[in-house]
């Protein structure tokens, strides 16, 4: 694996941090999530996701506010190479786990800050989520689909792009830790995340097209079953391939990339009243048969049981649970792997307190003073 002998404290609660964290898991690294004895709130609020993104670590109930957790912070410190919280500006100090407090006790820590706008700027202390961030960096601003609003993807964007970035970041910081024996703090702001990404997608330039980067013939269209599908004709040869299936949209307004943007509304009219006329089993078959790019629209659900899924070990089962893995195969195959479930509360307690050197009698001492819960 990987990461095998990366060690990970991962204090962060919801999507970003524990995405992060998942990440890092699947890659090999050992991930000590740690929670109040309440429990992460994600747990209650978006159970699946939770499960999600929280397998393959072990679990950590710790009251962070009682004088007693001090001590396992800094145990915890001096035993990881990587941490990451996802709190507000301020309260991971007030906690105690603050980068320059887990510093002292490792200066080769990577801490890794996961926050709304980042530490640092007049909207450091904003409170946000992920459609807030999305929304103020100007993802919701433009359509992603012709003659339609700009619409909320039902996708976490920032949330799930800022876990993906800080694990670059928490990868690249140990890359450099390799060669200078030093730590580093991470500072990653989920808006500026939405904000890179958004700019990759669109002009900063204030009168550029707000069409620019969509087509009428690269969309969403229901067929005459009801279903959806998309297609991805961008290319010229792809549209001359979809005319030999749909020959009613041969017209000179569509002869030419250039006047099919032009004439656009029209095109986009024609072509959803022409899938309407085959359903969408049809319609994908034509497409695969004359090379155009076609898809149907499935649930997750659904396309777990796809056998491109099924033959490139994109999904583990384990406990009776299915859960997808890092999509990145390396050498001819996955090295990532499913090592653990999704742990209780406090499933894992005594166990790490034990590694970090508690006897039973401590630990024991712990969960009276309310400082430890165990499962």
């Amino acid at each position: 694996m990987p990461l095998a002998g990366v060690r990970v404290v991962d204090f962060s609660l919801f999507v970003p941090g524990p995405f992060c964290s998942s990440i890092l898991a699947d890659l090999g690294a050992e991930v000590i999530k740690v929670e109040s004895p309440g429990g992460d709130p994600g747990r209650r609020y978006i159970p699946a996701q939770f499960r999600t993104e929280n397998r393959n670590k072990r679990a950590l109930a710790l009251n962070l506010k009682a004088p007693e957790a001090g001590d396992v912070v800094r145990r915890l410190a001096r035993a990881a190479d990587v941490a990451i919280e996802g709190f507000r500006p301020g309260v991971a100090a007030r906690l105690g786990i603050d980068h320059a407090t887990l510093q002292r006790h490792n200066p080769k820590l990577v801490y890794c800050s996961i926050s709304g706008y980042g530490q640092t700027g007049p909207w450091r202390e904003r409170p946000g989520h992920d459609v807030n961030y999305v929304a103020a960096a100007g993802g919701l601003a433009f359509p992603g689909q012709w003659r339609k609003p700009p619409v909320r993807s039902s996708l976490a964007i920032a949330d799930l792009g800022g876990g993906s970035a800080a694990a670059i970041a928490v990868l690249a910081a140990l890359n450099e830790r390799s060669r200078t024996g030093r730590g580093a703090r991470l500072d990653l702001s989920l808006f500026e995340t939405a904000f890179f990404w958004a700019a990759q997608r669109h002009s900063l330039d204030a009168a550029a097209d707000p069409k620019a980067h969509i087509f009428p013939v690269n969309d969403v269209f229901e067929t005459r079953d009801g279903e959806r599908i998309t297609l991805g004709i961008l290319e010229e040869h792809f549209w001359e391939n979809f005319l030999r299936i749909a020959p009613e949209l041969a017209d000179e307004r569509f002869a030419s990339d250039a006047s099919r943007r032009a004439n656009g509304d029209a095109l986009s009219e024609r072509l959803e009243a022409v899938m309407r006329t085959r359903s969408a089993d049809e319609w994908v078959r034509l497409c695969e048969a004359n090379d155009v790019p076609a898809d149907r629209c499935l649930t997750p659900a659904q396309a777990a049981e796809l056998e491109q899924i099924r033959a490139r070990g994109g999904v583990v089962a384990r406990g009776g649970e299915r859960f997808a893995l890092f999509p990145v195969q390396a050498d001819g195959g996955r090295r990532t792997s499913l090592r653990r479930g999704v742990p209780t509360l406090g499933e894992h307690s005594r166990e790490v307190l034990v590694e970090l050197g508690y006897d039973d009698e401590q630990v024991v001492a712990l969960v009276r003073a309310g400082a430890v819960k165990t499962g």
